[in-house]
């Protein structure tokens, strides 16, 4: 009889280790469960606020065509969200169309659920949410519907302020600013930084990103906190910004001020402080007695959220499953030798670097900014990532 392996999250690092398992283990059926149907190229979300920037083919990959090119017995995809997990019983309760309960038994399970944008609570009627179509966060249709008014309203928008300053902030002004920052279509752009440097005071590129932000017209202020925003009576938004006498009012109000993990489904004891999965050296969650629960990608940011980070991982983790099912020990899961940070500034330039030592543009627009690796798209749904 085959091992069940149950993936949560169908996105870089579970869809990553349903084809690493498909492919090289023998005896295994695959179980993808996902709140979304599509695997969606979220690095790209950035340039795709723009609007005509990419037709949903180099978005979109969905997730029963990525898993047909393997055999219909060894593979399942559950569109639904995990409610909870329990590690002594080794099952997963999952939530399908909102309604529908399903209890799925598994002898491993990989958790990849991810993280969502850390958005603030509305607490009035007249509170502004900023929006945030940097994850998807819903299903599908939910995300096409945020990304599409994020589209419309920056096609309309006169004045766009993007608050927070790491490297999707920094790369969704630098998109805006490529596209509208001089000409007859040209819009006001401001990032705002509550620190007193743009990504968290990286030495090596922040400097240069704010260089390269300022040859496209983005006006970036720093020590500039929002501590508040409404919606005015003419659809405007007003924020607050700390340090500053006079609130500044916008058409669109965008953010990037970090993320929330996708954990909740999990008991507390596995998580850190800050709600992130505790893992050890082989990715395997710490304190479960089977050793049989693993975790990967920005559900972990260990060391830190990122794709390649999550590439590493993930091609760890569906190694490490197949030799524990051919009775054989885990490896400790090897990342990337060095720190590499590479930040899109628009489509034609980049900023970036390996370890202390800067990258030149043109190596960062081949790497990153000239496709925002919608390239590698096709990967995940042939299966040759993995």
């Amino acid at each position: 009889m085959p091992s069940t392996v149950v993936i949560l999250g169908g996105a870089y690092g579970g869809l990553h280790v349903a084809h690493y398992l498909l492919k090289y283990s023998k005896d295994v059926k695959v179980i993808l469960v996902s709140k979304n149907s599509h695997f969606f190229w979220n690095l790209a979300s950035v340039r795709a606020i723009v609007p005509g920037t990419f037709e949903d083919s180099k978005l979109y990959v969905d997730l029963v065509a990525a898993l047909s090119h393997y055999p219909q017995e060894r593979s399942e995809v559950v569109v639904g969200s995990a409610d909870a997990v329990d590690t002594d019983k080794k099952t997963v309760d999952v939530s399908i169309n909102g309604s529908e309960k399903r209890t799925i038994s598994y002898d491993h399970l990989v958790l990849a659920t991810g993280a969502r944008c850390t958005l603030p609570e509305k607490k009035t009627d007249t509170d502004a949410v900023p929006l945030a179509p940097w994850k998807a966060d819903g299903t599908f249709e939910e995300y096409k519907a945020l990304l599409a008014q994020t589209q419309e309203k920056v096609k309309a928008a006169k004045h766009i302020v993007v608050v927070g300053a790491g490297s999707t902030g920094i790369e969704a002004a630098a998109e805006l600013g490529s596209a509208y920052g001089k000409g007859a279509d040209a819009k006001k752009i401001v990032l705002l930084s509550s620190s007193a440097q743009i990504l968290s005071g990286d030495s090596v590129v922040g400097p240069s990103a704010l260089n390269e932000l300022q040859k496209l017209n983005v006006e970036v202020k720093t020590s500039s906190a929002v501590t508040a925003a409404r919606t005015l009576e003419d659809g405007r938004i007003e924020l607050t910004v700390a340090g500053s006498e006079a609130p500044i009012v916008t058409d669109l109000y965008l953010a990037s001020v970090g993320l929330t993990a996708n954990s909740e489904y999990l008991d507390a004891k596995y998580l850190n402080e800050h709600k992130y999965i505790n893992v050890d050296d082989f990715y395997r969650v710490s304190g479960v007695a089977d050793n049989n629960v693993w975790a990967i990608g920005d559900v972990v940011s260990k060391p830190r959220a990122g794709f390649m980070i999550t590439q590493k991982q993930a091609a760890g983790v569906g190694k490490n499953i197949d030799l524990v099912l051919n009775a054989k020990a885990p490896t400790p899961v090897k990342l990337l030798p060095v720190d590499i940070l590479a930040v899109a500034t628009g489509p034609s330039r980049g900023v970036g670097r390996m370890s202390s030592f800067r990258l030149p543009s043109l190596m960062v627009w081949l790497a990153k900014g000239r496709t925002l690796g919608t390239n590698m798209l096709p990967s995940y749904l042939n299966g040759s990532v993995a």
